[in-house]
């Protein structure tokens, strides 16, 4: 077994790539897709039942993690992986977005952010130094620079004002950091939709020198479209050598256009949420099981499915449970959900080793555009 990180380019087609990430808690094989355990757990899944759709490494939630149960805690616990029973590796976000995300609740400084707990009302400062901290003590095998995200539309003068400020974080992060032998640090580029201030941010990433680099910023407001746009070129201006990972992305147009455009790793928490609430996602799109259609239904929710939601459960189960409120309506779902994700995943990779990603791509489409079939 490795005791090392390291990242292994096998195959490209066009701008996608496919490759292996090594740890020293095993393989990430990409393109890869994160289920997220924002509290120490994917909702309404066991960890064996997560691996067991394919996922090589879950992303966990500094920001959530460091208010309940807390950082040190955790670490007293055995670390993250111990905690929540989970051996492969876990990646974990710096808690940046989060703090952005609480607008009139937080105070922004050169030296942090200073903001109120949502859970309890608590204060808190968060700071590079901090941040780097309290992933150190979850023991989580990748770390996020911590950086500052701001939230779209913004005037390029905001954005170029937040990217640089986010620059200067990710250099006390690197430093912070230190030297942590089998454990990566990945840099955050910023700047918005604005390509010179996506070039200057990873211009200064790289001076910086990271581990893995990822492109933040997006899929916060942008479109996909402006996404898309700035997926075009901005992958291109960091080091081949090294992973790349789109930050909150998405859902399953959002991943096979990202991996096009020469992203490794994804996370969203789009299966689970959409598992709990009744959506499943599904080669055809989505299909919602409260829709009275299903309920008559014996087919299973996706034809040629393995996972255990369409293998022992029929339609008419599926959504008979979730007008009940019944919690195994959650966890089929999102069992199902995850499934399909990691399927998609293992389809892009085959596809890139092969050199057929186009007609993988052409096929994707043509089946979302075919829709859910009518119940019998």
């Amino acid at each position: 077994m490795t005791t090392r990180f390291s990242y292994t380019l096998q195959a490209t087609d066009g701008a996608a790539r496919t490759g292996v990430i090594d740890t020293p808690r095993g393989q990430i094989r990409t393109p890869a897709f994160m289920p997220v355990g924002t509290a120490a757990t994917v909702k309404a899944m066991l960890p064996e039942s997560v691996a067991a759709t394919g996922a090589d490494i879950l992303l966990g939630n500094t920001y959530h993690l460091m208010l309940r149960p807390g950082a040190e805690r955790v670490a007293r616990m055995g670390g993250l992986h111990r905690f929540m029973n989970w051996d492969r590796p876990i990646l974990t976000d710096s808690g940046g977005f989060q703090v952005m995300s609480l607008a009139g609740l937080r105070k922004l400084t050169e030296e942090g952010v200073t903001f109120s707990s949502h859970v309890d009302g608590s204060k808190h400062h968060l700071t590079p130094e901090r941040s780097m901290e309290i992933q150190r003590l979850l023991g989580s095998d990748i770390v996020m620079a911590f950086d500052e995200c701001p939230a779209l539309p913004a005037t390029d003068q905001a954005v170029a004002e937040s990217m640089r400020l986010s620059m200067r974080w990710a250099q006390r992060s690197r430093d912070a950091f230190g030297e942590r032998p089998g454990h990566a640090l990945f840099g955050i580029m910023q700047g918005g939709v604005t390509r010179d201030l996506r070039e200057e941010s990873a211009e200064a990433l790289r001076g910086i020198g990271f581990d893995g680099y990822a492109v933040g910023g997006l899929a916060v407001g942008e479109g996909q479209e402006a996404m898309f746009g700035v997926l075009d070129y901005a992958p291109g201006f960091l080091p081949a050598d090294k992973p790349r990972y789109l930050m909150g992305v998405g859902k399953p147009d959002d991943i096979v256009g990202a991996v096009q455009r020469g992203i490794d790793m994804m996370d969203c928490v789009l299966p689970s949420r959409s598992g709990r609430t009744g959506q499943a996602w599904t080669a055809r799109g989505q299909v919602n099981i409260k829709n009275a259609r299903h309920q008559d239904d014996p087919r299973p929710l996706e034809e040629g499915c393995s996972c255990p939601a369409c293998t022992g459960y029929s339609r008419a189960y599926l959504h008979h449970v979730f007008r009940a409120g019944e919690m195994i309506s959650g966890m089929l779902l999102t069992w199902h959900n995850l499934h399909y994700y990691q399927r998609l995943m293992e389809g892009l990779r085959q596809a890139i080793a092969g050199q057929r990603l186009d007609a993988f791509v052409a096929k994707f489409h043509a089946e979302r555009a075919r829709g859910d079939i009518e119940p019998l």
